[in-house]
């Protein structure tokens, strides 16, 4: 049954690779163009978020086999999963990626900019639009310690009782009975809750940004992040080979 759940999980993970590969191919089509259509850009990050959403819902309900190896997952490497957060990305780090990227095309084009020069990209993020992504960052921050916090009550409570009492009371170390497995199970539970309230996050922190950038800026942004994500799993998969982590 483990096996067999492990293997669904694993197959769900890469189908999200591929699906993350196809939509930055096509965001990366339409932006190498000279003039890329808005239009079509909105069409494109919509269907990057419904795809993340599709993704968000397959895990929620295939957590509830076993949550737990949702947040030191197998079907990854150690190098991915020393960076996860929740069973995923850090929310916030969209918004300091986004910060980075356009701290670094800023740069890149200030002679540009200094002549009144714009491209459109998220060199030219507004003040308006930083006031509304500050606004939105504080949030992001907020939840993610109430999540934090909580799964850190869990984690307290369910070790300290019932798990605490029962393996004080063992005669066996290790032994099993149907305490332990109510215990776990209920554990299990909660982390599958708490595992679909983080995807959550994460999906509000994608919807939150594409509605103060602007298409283009937002594919910019998406492109970026996907980018980010694929080459973590990459070089992750890299260093697995050379320390013979397999």
């Amino acid at each position: 049954m483990a096996s067999s759940s492990h293997r669904l999980f694993h197959c769900c993970f890469q189908d999200w690779i591929n699906q993350q590969h196809q939509d930055l191919q096509e965001l990366l089509q339409v932006l190498d163009t000279d003039s890329p259509d808005s239009d079509h850009l909105r069409h494109l990050i919509q269907k990057s978020l419904q795809h993340f959403q599709d993704y968000s819902a397959t895990r929620a309900e295939l957590s509830k086999l076993d949550a737990p190896s949702f947040f030191c997952p197998s079907w990854i490497t150690s190098f991915e999963n020393s960076f996860l957060w929740l069973g995923g990305c850090r929310p916030s780090l969209a918004i300091r990626l986004l910060y980075s990227i356009s701290g670094s095309e800023l740069q890149a084009q200030l002679p540009d900019f200094l002549k009144g020069c714009t491209r459109g990209n998220l060199a030219d993020i507004s003040a308006t639009q930083l006031i509304s992504i500050n606004a939105l960052h504080g949030w992001i921050v907020r939840e993610e310690d109430r999540l934090s916090s909580r799964m850190a009550s869990m984690q307290e409570d369910t070790a300290d009782e019932p798990l605490a009492i029962i393996a004080k009371k063992l005669r066996t170390v290790g032994e099993y009975s149907r305490t332990v497995n109510s215990a776990i199970e209920t554990h299990s539970q909660a982390l599958a809750r708490v595992l679909e309230e983080a995807d959550k996050l994460r999906l509000s922190t994608f919807k939150g940004l594409q509605e103060i950038l602007t298409p283009l800026q937002g594919a910019h942004f998406l492109v970026a992040s996907k980018k980010l994500h694929l080459s973590m799993h990459e070089w992750g998969k890299q260093r697995a080979e050379q320390v013979g982590d397999t």
